[in-house]
């Protein structure tokens, strides 16, 4: 194996034409650069420069080299360079896992941030529900994801809690009867319910908090997002269960009303995930801990 010191000085001797000013430039005496063309000639079997009136030329061999080695070196250089705009935030690529939800009403504002800090940032938002987002993880198919409890913690995930978030059942003119009633859990049986699917963890968590006080949720509905479950208890179509932000501002214009129960839904969270050993890009890393100091 040729040593690569020989390669560099050939190729500023190449590009020079000139020993003396190749040593100037890599900052080495003209004997050693001398020396390093005889060892890198003496190592390949062929003779790479001719001594000319003023300074060197390359021979028919040195010449076909000096195309491998300039396109070597400049890819070398191009990557250097880049790896130099990582460490700095002005090149990179970042992949995140997030919800519909998750990214909405909590991640949108810092990858705003993010980005006006460090627009030469790519993010990429793999959009899917909680469990799907730990697989993805696990998988190493994205930096971090944000997620919503409940959720199993795996092992070799590291979680922190950044936000707080309130499950509500809301309702539209049709059900205004109920609409000032302190509620039995129990009666949410007597209405037709609009609810997420199966594979989010908003639903598994209303499923059991059901189910833990003897309701068995047989929903009219299951629905894709949470936005369309609003839109389906606009039309009067069920009792919707979601996040509050998500019917906050039908809550405020009167057109939803939300549902009294005498005992309360328990708040869950929001939470940053990643695997606990695996070392993160410098630009994934800083939008973690922004997430994380909040």
């Amino acid at each position: 194996m040729v040593n690569w010191e020989y390669y560099k000085v050939f190729y500023y001797v190449a590009a020079a034409g000139s020993v003396s000013e190749a040593a100037r430039q890599l900052n080495l005496s003209q004997p050693a650069v001398s020396q390093s063309i005889r060892n890198l000639e003496r190592t390949l079997g062929t003779q790479l420069f001719t001594r000319a009136s003023r300074g060197v030329s390359l021979t028919g061999e040195g010449q076909m080299l000096k195309t491998y080695v300039s396109k070597s070196y400049e890819q070398l250089e191009l990557g250097e360079e880049k790896l130099r705009q990582m460490r700095n935030l002005e090149a990179g690529e970042i992949t995140i896992g997030a919800s519909d939800m998750t990214l909405q009403f909590y991640l949108l504002p810092y990858l705003e941030q993010f980005h006006e800090k460090y627009p030469g940032i790519k993010i990429n938002v793999t959009n899917a529900p909680t469990p799907e987002t730990i697989r993805n993880l696990e998988e190493g198919k994205i930096d971090f994801g944000v997620i919503s409890s409940p959720f199993v913690p795996e092992e070799f995930m590291e979680t922190v809690i950044v936000r707080e978030i309130e499950d509500i059942f809301v309702a539209a003119r049709r059900y205004t009867g109920i609409k000032n009633k302190m509620l039995d859990i129990g009666e949410l049986k007597n209405y037709p319910l609009i609810f997420l699917e199966k594979n989010t963890s908003s639903r598994s968590y209303i499923d059991a908090f059901l189910k833990e006080r003897g309701v068995e949720p047989a929903p009219e509905f299951e629905l894709a997002t949470s936005d369309m479950i609003v839109q389906f208890a606009l039309r009067n179509l069920g009792i919707g269960c979601v996040v509050r932000e998500f019917a906050q501002p039908f809550l405020d214009s009167g057109k939803l009303f939300e549902l009294r129960f005498k005992t309360m839904i328990p708040k869950r969270h929001f939470c940053v995930a990643r695997v606990g050993n695996h070392r993160m890009s410098q630009a994934a890393a800083n939008l973690y801990q922004m997430l994380e100091r909040g």
